[in-house]
C-alpha cells in the first residue's frame, strides 16, 4: 500500500524489490525468489524470479533476468517473424536449410534497424511490423537493362518512410 500511495503523490512509477526463500510443493528443498514489487499509473505489477545467484536482488532482476528475457523475446521475434520454426521437412538438411535463410533474414532485419531504420518510427518495431510495413507492399516491378524501378500506389501509406529508407541504404 505504500507504494500505491507514492505513486498517487508523485503521479511516477515506484518500484521496490526484495527476496524471500520458498518452496513450492513438487520442489524438493526451498530455493531464493526475487521479488519485484511495482506500482504503475495502471496499477500494480508484481513480478518474481527463482535464482541460486548471488548478489543484490535489484542486481539481478535488472542485469541479468531482465537481458535473458530480451533474449527470449528476439528468439521468438525470430520464430514468429521469420518463420524460424518451420523445419517441418523430413530430411535434417533441409530444415537446416530453412533455419539458415531465417537466421540470414534476421541479420539483414538487424541490419536494416541500425542503419536505415534508425530516427524513424519503425527503428524499434519487431520484425513482423517491419514485414507488414516495409517488405509486403504491393507494386508494379519495371526491370531495364539499367535500372529496376518499382511503382508504388500514390496510397501507400509509408512511402515518406521507404523513401528515407532506400536513400540511406542506396549510396549516390
Amino acid at each position: 500500500m505504500l507504494a500505491s500511495s507514492r505513486n498517487v503523490n508523485t503521479g511516477r512509477k515506484q518500484r521496490h524489490f526484495g527476496e524471500m526463500r520458498y518452496a513450492a510443493k513438487t520442489w524438493d528443498h526451498e530455493r531464493r525468489i526475487i521479488v519485484k514489487a511495482e506500482y504503475l499509473n495502471k496499477g500494480p505489477n508484481t513480478r518474481f524470479v527463482v535464482t541460486n545467484l548471488k548478489g543484490a536482488p535489484k542486481t539481478i532482476y535488472n542485469g541479468i533476468s531482465t537481458q535473458r528475457g530480451e533474449m527470449e523475446s528476439r528468439i521468438k521475434e525470430q520464430q514468429l517473424g521469420l518463420f524460424a520454426d518451420r523445419t517441418s521437412c523430413h530430411r535434417f538438411a533441409a530444415n537446416q536449410f530453412r533455419l539458415l535463410l531465417a537466421s540470414a533474414a534476421y541479420v539483414l532485419i538487424e541490419h536494416l534497424r541500425r542503419v536505415a531504420l534508425r530516427g524513424t518510427e519503425l527503428a524499434r518495431a519487431q520484425v513482423s511490423t517491419i514485414r507488414l510495413k516495409l517488405f509486403k507492399v504491393a507494386a508494379r516491378v519495371r526491370v531495364s537493362v539499367r535500372r529496376i524501378v518499382l511503382h508504388l500506389s500514390s496510397n501507400y501509406p509509408n512511402q515518406p518512410t521507404l523513401q528515407r529508407i532506400v536513400a540511406r541504404l542506396v549510396p549516390t
